[in-house]
């Protein structure tokens, strides 16, 4: 596994490679965002006190990785991914908070579907998820999906730039001729 630490640029760059058919993106929209929820559903039952506060293992999990993304030398992505966590988790600690078997079959189900998006994605791509070939991957995706929102919307250009200049632009892979 390459280094935990390396800047956003060069983690966005490795895991961009893996992710340049339009079509594979599109479904990361979907299938991340399920995963990221499905977890923190899974682990907002898991709880503890921090001194007086009572907390759980999904906040945690949220806050730790937040620190991560904010540290990657790109505040503005950092944060945009922190936030949009955030939304999941809370999303999640609501949705966790009813019977067991309803608890299980939101989380379990939803991080399920999650890879099956992930999964389609990645035929179109024809290639396997990075997640495989660096663990890190697995951060990395929801910074992914927010960063491909934020250059939809015209913001980073400078780090789109960059990205397509070291693994090139997004297309669409012929899959009558891979």
């Amino acid at each position: 596994m390459a280094s935990l630490f390396r800047p956003a640029l060069d983690l966005m760059a490795q895991y961009a490679a893996y992710h340049r058919d339009r079509r594979n993106i599109a479904t990361h929209f979907v299938g991340i965002p399920l995963i990221v929820f499905a977890i923190s559903v899974l682990l907002a039952r898991i709880g503890f006190t921090v001194g007086d506060t009572p907390t759980n293992a999904a906040v945690a999990v949220w806050a730790l990785s937040s620190l991560w993304y904010l540290t990657r030398g790109h505040l503005a992505l950092g944060a945009a991914t922190a936030a949009a966590n955030g939304v999941l988790t809370a999303l999640a600690i609501a949705a966790a908070q009813g019977g067991t078997a309803g608890w299980l079959a939101i989380g379990v189900g939803s991080f399920a579907a999650g890879w099956v998006f992930q999964f389609v994605g990645h035929y179109y791509e024809g290639r396997k998820p990075a997640f495989v070939d660096d663990l890190v991957g697995l951060l990395v995706g929801p910074m992914f999906v927010v960063g491909e929102a934020m250059f939809m919307l015209g913001w980073a250009r400078g780090l789109l730039a960059e990205i397509e200049r070291r693994v090139g632009p997004t297309h669409l892979r012929d899959l009558a001729h891979p």
